[in-house]
């Protein structure tokens, strides 16, 4: 077996196994919230209020390698640019589940700095369910599910996007693609890394990724742009036609526009 195709299963078992992980954790989260009691029956319930839930950094760095071997297989970054680009990625990552499993600096700073009452379980590290929580939205465990249920549903729309968007370039053989996924968005590899990103805002957002969140995703667009350029220059017409007719990462947006176009 060449290493190219080690390199391509060993990325599809990472792919599937996360997804499989993700599917699981979004079945049983809606299960919470659409019924707590049949939750608590089949699932023991979630823990709340719990004692230091932090100081885990060999799941830290088993997530981190997880997540980065996915990323860096279905991405195949050549360019310096591209390089870059996932660099910041990365430190996004490794910012996210240093937080996550090893230190919650961002629940520190909260409760040292503005007085917010939180514990440290881990329950209490999803902020945005903390949050529906205290402005009386819906009780803390209930608001984990939401959280989690949400948060999972986009993870799984970004994986999808990132892997499929992979194997259409990777099946080209070098001519242009305009099928598949594709054929609805320019940018569905980089749409996928973003819509992680956003998932995981939800999920557990830091002070760290909440910051560089923007800055990732200037340079994806920034990246895509420049793409487009050499895309243009190497299919000329033919890519010409693909820009007119196919949006760069929003669908709706494109349909908005044309719809503006047609009206008298």
């Amino acid at each position: 077996m060449k290493p190219q195709e080690i390199v391509n299963m060993i990325g599809s078992l990472v792919f599937w196994g996360i997804l499989l992980a993700a599917a699981g954790t979004f079945l049983s989260s809606l299960v919470f919230f659409l019924s707590p009691d049949l939750a608590v029956t089949l699932f023991q319930g979630i823990p709340i209020g719990e004692d230091y839930a932090y100081g885990h950094w060999g799941s830290m760095i088993v997530a981190v390698l997880i997540f980065s071997y996915f990323v860096v297989s279905f991405s195949r970054p050549m360019k310096k640019r591209e390089w870059r680009n996932l660099g910041i990625y990365e430190a996004f990552l490794v910012a996210l589940f240093t937080e996550m499993y090893g230190f919650p600096l961002t629940i520190y700073i909260l409760t040292s700095v503005f007085g917010v009452s939180l514990s440290f379980g881990h329950t209490e590290g999803h902020l945005l369910a903390v949050l529906l929580s205290k402005i009386g939205l819906m009780e803390l465990g209930r608001a984990w599910a939401f959280v989690m249920a949400l948060s999972t549903l986009l993870l799984l729309i970004g994986f999808i996007l990132v892997r499929n968007g992979w194997r259409e370039i990777y099946h080209s053989t070098g001519e242009l693609v305009t099928e598949g996924v594709h054929s609805r968005i320019r940018h569905p590899q980089y749409l996928g890394l973003l819509v992680i990103t956003i998932a995981f805002l939800i999920q557990w957002p830091t002070i760290l990724t909440v910051v560089m969140w923007p800055v990732l995703l200037v340079m994806y667009y920034h990246l895509a742009k420049k793409e487009e350029a050499n895309l243009l220059e190497k299919f000329g017409d033919a890519y010409s036609e693909y820009l007119s007719r196919v949006p760069m990462f929003i669908p709706i947006l494109q349909y908005n526009i044309k719809q503006r176009e047609v009206e008298p």
